[in-house]
């Protein structure tokens, strides 16, 4: 490692709402896929899939857990057909404003997302800004001891510092879920709440800040200016 290298501030970023809209660019469609894909391996109705969906959503962090260990399904096979996504790039909106911010930011950057490889590059592509990153964990490189372990895991996150070399207190987490960012904070992790394209039924209660959350933004560039 070079010298000093350890002791600048690592971003881990979250990619869909964070980095763009993924409301508008995949969401509707990967929640339809996810609930077709629950539909055909656990044999249920449409109604019944988006309840269990749902369920394991809740309770394990992902669909994708529930179902491996429920159902047997094998994680590659999941992830290939719920983000097949026809149309994706004409859809991925972001802020060009705060793209151009990320450049300026001092520290290592990372993408931490538990979406899948393929996908994440998809989006990064048409963003056009993998070059400033340090580089990009996905789904795939969130296994231990032979399981996955997506957000909020927070084994998963200590051993993303650990594998960067950093204490967790040298990490800044963000992020648009408060799962994740709670999760990250319980390890010493410094959080960011991003707000720009938080869904209508997770910002209700926008206004507020939960203890854990260290900051509260709506655009990136805001990440440049020294927080409270």
């Amino acid at each position: 490692m070079a010298a000093g290298r350890g002791r600048r501030r690592v971003w881990l970023f979250d990619l869909d709402d964070t980095l763009h809209d993924a409301g508008r660019a995949s969401m509707p469609q990967l929640v339809e896929a996810m609930t077709a894909y629950t539909a055909e391996h656990a044999g249920l109705s449409l109604a019944d899939a988006t309840a269990l969906r749902r369920h394991y959503y809740l309770r394990y962090g992902a669909t994708l857990l529930g179902l491996v260990r429920h159902h047997g399904v094998k994680p590659a096979h999941f992830l290939h057909h719920t983000h097949v996504l026809p149309g994706l790039e004409a859809r991925i909106q972001a802020q060009r404003a705060d793209l151009h911010a990320l450049a300026r930011l001092q520290g290592r950057k990372f993408i931490l997302t538990n979406a899948p490889l393929a996908y994440a590059r998809r989006v990064l592509g048409v963003l056009g800004i993998e070059h400033l990153f340090d580089g990009l964990l996905s789904i795939e490189d969130m296994q231990m001891f032979g399981h996955l372990r997506p957000k909020p895991d927070a084994r998963m996150l200590r051993h993303v510092a650990a594998r960067l070399k950093v204490p967790a207190s040298r990490c800044t987490l963000v992020e648009d879920t408060l799962v994740h960012q709670k999760a990250a904070r319980r390890l010493g992790m410094r959080t960011v709440w991003m707000q720009r394209w938080l869904p209508p039924a997770a910002g209700q209660h926008r206004a507020l800040k939960p203890a854990y959350v260290g900051r509260r933004v709506s655009a990136l560039r805001l990440l440049l200016k020294p927080g409270r």
